[in-house]
């Protein structure tokens, strides 16, 4: 099997961000999509902790924090073993500013009034350049060997953090964390009683435990948008009960975050 394009995208307009992610959802065996932010700092601590293949950045940042140049900035200065493949995309058409982006480091520059510009033709551009973006090498600079075992914990921990968010589990709710918890726990050992080990970690009673993280995936089978939540959850659900229960819920992600690594 051909090694998936790993993409971390950085964006703060809600409807560009949510076509992107709907494009790289519609090309699973290209893609996968290993984080989402808006904010310059969290997008830098996330190529540290992931080493994705490409970045897909938006240079205005207006509604999250910082922007794309810092972001380029704070990457060119950290001269990090193997860094990624920055796919620019911004509303800013002035020579100048793409000047300094690109001796920033951006490999590829898109603006979003140019004619033909979409979600699809970002995506596109790089199932097109898919081979050379993997494949590439960077002159002068050893990369580093394989993700540490830290890097790749990290990795799942985030993934598993976008696949809750995709079905709007809510981050305030107190299964949220249980539910990362217990699909980690999951994916390193499909035997594990995980209510009971999440239950000794915060001293709760393993009742509560498994009471909070249902009650987290019926909420959001509640307040989520229906075509996202099919489009997100693809496990066939009971009919009678229309909620996918804990464990069903649990392995579904365990298993497609344990093949997609």
């Amino acid at each position: 099997m051909d090694k998936k394009m790993e993409i971390l995208l950085v964006e703060d307009d809600q409807n560009d961000c949510k076509t992107l992610m709907c494009e790289i959802d519609n090309a699973p065996d290209a893609f996968m999509l290993i984080g989402v932010t808006n904010n310059a700092s969290r997008a830098f601590r996330y190529v540290i902790d992931t080493c994705p293949d490409v970045v897909i950045l938006d240079l205005e940042l207006h509604h999250g924090g910082g922007d794309g140049l810092e972001f380029l900035k704070q990457l060119k200065d950290a001269r990090i073993a193997r860094p990624p493949f920055i796919l620019v995309t911004t509303n800013n058409i002035s020579p100048v500013t793409h000047s300094i982006a690109r001796d920033f480091g951006a490999d590829f520059i898109m603006t979003k009034n140019q004619e033909g510009y979409s979600a699809k033709s970002v995506i596109d551009f790089l199932k097109a350049a898919k081979n050379t973006i993997i494949n590439r090498k960077v002159i002068g600079i050893d990369d580093g060997g394989d993700v540490s075992p830290t890097q790749k914990a990290k990795r799942i921990q985030r993934r598993i953090c976008v696949e809750l968010n995709n079905i709007g589990i809510s981050t305030k709710s107190l299964g949220y964390k249980y539910l990362i918890d217990a699909i980690t726990m999951v994916i390193a050992d499909p035997s594990v009683r995980f209510c009971d080990r999440i239950s000794e970690s915060y001293k709760k009673s393993s009742s509560s435990v498994e009471r909070a993280m249902q009650n987290s995936i019926n909420r959001a089978w509640k307040m989520t948008d229906t075509d996202d939540l099919f489009r997100c959850y693809t496990a066939k659900i009971n009919s009678d009960r229309g909620v996918p229960t804990l464990n069903e819920l649990i392995f579904f992600y365990a298993r497609k975050i344990t093949n997609d690594l």
